[in-house]
């Protein structure tokens, strides 16, 4: 496949601000045919730059993105249980501790090498999840609060919903609640409304606050008719009542 169609299924978002750009370049080109020459020629520069950049960065992103495929694999290898050694041609880890150590190292690896590329985004992220299953709160907060700080809507979500996580269980529970009530009134594709609402009244739960807990839960069954949200939420809210 040639390497403009790749480009163009990709749809990337820098892609598409560039062939904006083209596109109204060439519009004004043929509005603009008596312009001093010298005009045209210092567009034609700048246009190579910057398809020059576009191609280097796109580059970078598939090799990034390659890697990043490998440390996903990593993160989600099985562990073995206490005291089975390893099997010759089957990878595994003998601790989550260990499996969360080699798969942040490939994460930020990715990070320091494409740091300006969309998968390097990603890996933030995923460097995030890793130090939180290390229970390192330190830098799992950095790295999800670069995520949730994303210009993509879907990243940024999913970093919301991980650092909600994180602010839990270092009892930050209004930096939980807020991160979980900006996912409820903005919504994505990654981070539904009603999951967000569901971990927020499973907080209220873990908190003791079964009032709160239930006022969600039943908003939840209101909104989303005949839906396993909807089930899981009646559910956990005729449990509150026992």
């Amino acid at each position: 496949m040639r390497a403009e169609t790749r480009h163009q299924l990709k749809q990337d978002r820098f892609s598409k601000v560039t062939l904006e750009a083209a596109e109204n370049a060439a519009h004004w080109s043929e509005e603009h045919k008596t312009k001093l020459i010298v005009i045209v020629i210092a567009v034609v520069v700048i246009a190579a730059i910057a398809i020059g950049g576009w191609y280097y960065v796109n580059q970078q992103d598939e090799k990034a993105s390659a890697e990043l495929s490998a440390a996903v694999r990593t993160f989600e290898t099985q562990v073995r249980p206490a005291g089975v050694p390893a099997q010759p041609g089957f990878e595994s880890f003998a601790s989550p501790q260990d499996r969360g150590t080699a798969a942040r190292k490939q994460f930020q690896a990715i990070v320091d090498k494409y740091p300006h590329t969309h998968t390097a985004d990603m890996a933030r992220y995923f460097v995030g999840l890793a130090s939180a299953q290390l229970r390192d709160n330190a830098a799992a907060e950095r790295s999800l609060q670069e995520a949730a700080g994303s210009s993509n809507a879907d990243l940024a979500a999913l970093g919301k919903f991980a650092l909600a996580s994180v602010y839990r269980g270092e009892n930050k529970d209004t930096q939980a609640v807020d991160l979980y009530k900006q996912l409820i009134d903005k919504p994505t594709l990654v981070v539904s409304k009603a999951t967000a609402q569901l971990e927020l009244a499973g907080f209220y739960e873990s908190r003791q606050k079964p009032d709160e807990a239930k006022k969600i839960y039943d908003q939840v069954e209101k909104e989303n008719p005949s839906t396993e949200a909807a089930s899981l939420a009646q559910r956990k809210a005729t449990a509150l009542k026992q």
